[in-house]
């Protein structure tokens, strides 16, 4: 079974750092360190702070819940 914070930064990999025009460009959108944007893309997963997430929610313009929704938690 996949962890939460897992499936938190499998979801922001997949869906948006991928389609952004580098790491280090998502970094900044959503102000956050690049080392931050690495951590999440790691295959073994480090997790999310709840700190980092509401940032990149606030830079999205969605609400937190509305995110959980998205990844089906």
């Amino acid at each position: 079974m996949v962890s939460l914070k897992k499936k938190i930064c499998n979801y922001i990999a997949e869906e948006w750092i991928s389609k952004s025009k580098s790491n280090r460009q998502f970094a900044e959108d959503h102000a956050i360190d690049e080392k931050v944007v690495r951590r999440i893309l790691k295959p073994e997963g480090s997790g999310i702070s709840l700190t980092t997430l509401e940032r990149i929610c606030e830079a999205r313009e969605i609400k937190i819940s509305d995110f959980f929704q998205m990844i089906g938690e």
